[in-house]
């Protein structure tokens, strides 16, 4: 499993998408304002996803 830097855009959840901010050791937490319908969610601006739960769309 290859885990996600910094500035990667990462899918999850079936669909969402975002920018990956920080980097720990078990997660990612990820900016969801990257997705052009963010607003048509209730949602926070950032999440944090689990090494396990998403996969890179764009290094």
């Amino acid at each position: 499993m290859k885990i996600a830097e910094i500035g990667d855009i990462i899918e999850f959840k079936e669909g969402l998408k975002g920018i990956v901010e920080k980097v720990n050791e078990n997660s990612v937490i990820v900016d969801l304002t990257y997705m052009d319908n963010y607003k048509d969610f209730d949602l926070e601006r950032r999440t944090v996803v689990n090494h396990k739960n998403y996969r890179i769309i764009e290094a």
